[in-house]
């Protein structure tokens, strides 16, 4: 019976990944991503209040019935989100005129750089968009034709916050 070696890929490509890393001048970690540890902040996150807040008629659409949290890292930076999406068969200004009122009643406060008539609020190191949906934004991320968000005002509201990176929350 012969003994038969094989060689192991894992040197090979450790190797790759520190020349790249000392090319480029990423550092290990930076590669591998820095969202470790984040999953009790992206909790508290998908638990905020304001995220269940709607106007009287909306409903969560069809396919988000759950909260959307996570983490995402990229060039250093790490930032926690949650957000609902919801169909709303009334109108913009409706969805508007409820989350200025609900969102200074949870502690939120209306962010004065953002850009006129953005629904963009701050609290802490957290900010809180309103985003209404189009046919093209959602096609681009895989929903398809979704008539049921793009009549009304199909909407998402979302919060997020950097992680560690001492910036100011702001729209």
């Amino acid at each position: 019976m012969s003994l038969r070696t094989t060689t192991r890929p894992v040197p090979l490509l450790l190797s790759a990944v520190l020349a790249a890393g000392t090319l480029t001048g990423c550092a290990l970690g930076e590669l591998a991503g820095d969202c470790e540890g984040t999953d009790g902040r992206v909790k508290e996150m998908a638990a905020l209040g304001i995220l269940d807040s709607r106007p009287a008629g909306a409903t969560v659409a069809r396919g988000f019935e759950k909260v959307d949290a996570g983490c995402w890292a990229d060039s250093g930076d790490v930032s926690v989100y949650a957000g609902r999406t919801y169909a709303f068969p009334g109108t913009e200004a409706d969805v508007v005129a409820h989350y200025r009122t609900a969102a200074v009643r949870d502690g939120w406060d209306p962010d004065p750089e953002a850009p006129s008539g953005e629904p963009c609020f701050v609290k802490e190191d957290m900010t809180l968009r309103v985003v209404f949906l189009t046919a093209e934004g959602l096609a681009e991320d895989g929903h398809g034709s979704r008539p049921d968000l793009t009549t009304g005002a199909g909407y998402s509201v979302n919060a997020d916050s950097f992680v560690d990176s001492g910036a100011e929350a702001g729209c």
